[in-house]
């Protein structure tokens, strides 16, 4: 009888036993990064991805210096806003306002936008007349796809979106309705915006995350001691691949 509580006690104290920290884990845990530095990274990824308010608040709230103003992003959010719900016609108006010569030098950003009208103008057409669309792509999108093969592809492609019901679309094609598409190009309006106003194309916790996947891909490679898997730590421990939303 007293080999047997034995043994039960033994098997109980396993099981709840807290699991040791791998090595890197503790040398991590030790590593303390200053609480100002983390509060600026914030305020850079507010400020570069346009969101002036959220911006504001938070660099009252941790007792932030003010940053040197910006002035494209009271420009930037709205022009993003606009994209994100659908209404190209003013992103792109709001835009030339911005920076009259932006769609000019970028023939790419000019189509992709472009493009998205289209895709706007078809979303709204469906059961309905396709005229405005169809006249829309002749008109504004079939020139510029006459010298660019790849232009070309992506109008056609696009243009298939009328031929077959929303239901019955293959995965490449229902992709185009997707929220994502607009999500996508508002993200690369506000880097082109960036790059031609600041210099930079994006903020820079971005590039520390990429750093940070790179030294990871590095070590693994040279079969370094590691977790099987490592936090991000950017999700309150939840790293499911998704990025986290920051509104203002």
């Amino acid at each position: 009888m007293d080999i047997h509580r034995r043994i039960q006690s033994q098997t109980s104290s396993t099981s709840t036993a807290t699991p040791s920290k791998h090595a890197f884990e503790t040398r991590v845990a030790d590593v303390k990064s200053p609480k100002s530095d983390i509060n600026a990274l914030i305020l850079d990824y507010l400020m570069m991805e346009g969101y002036p308010k959220a911006a504001e608040k938070f660099q009252k709230e941790a007792n932030l210096k003010p940053k040197q103003e910006d002035p494209t992003i009271n420009a930037r959010q709205e022009i993003q806003h606009a994209i994100h719900v659908g209404n190209i016609q003013k992103a792109i108006s709001d835009l030339n306002e911005l920076d009259p010569g932006i769609l000019d030098s970028d023939p790419h950003l000019h189509f992709s936008l472009l493009r998205l009208q289209l895709i706007e103008l078809i979303r709204n057409a469906k059961g309905y007349d396709p005229t405005a669309a169809i006249n829309f792509a002749q008109e504004k999108l079939a020139p510029r796809a006459a010298s660019n093969e790849q232009f070309l592809k992506e109008l056609e492609k696009t243009m298939a979106l009328l031929i077959f019901p929303p239901d019955k679309l293959q995965p490449d094609l229902a992709a185009l309705l997707h929220s994502d598409l607009r999500r996508n190009t508002a993200a690369q309006v506000n880097e082109v915006v960036l790059q031609r106003h600041t210099e930079r194309r994006e903020a820079a916790i971005r590039q520390l995350v990429r750093m940070r996947a790179w030294a990871e891909a590095s070590c693994r490679s040279k079969k370094r001691n590691l977790p099987d898997r490592i936090e991000l730590g950017l999700n309150n421990g939840d790293d499911n691949g998704h990025e986290p939303m920051v509104t203002s």
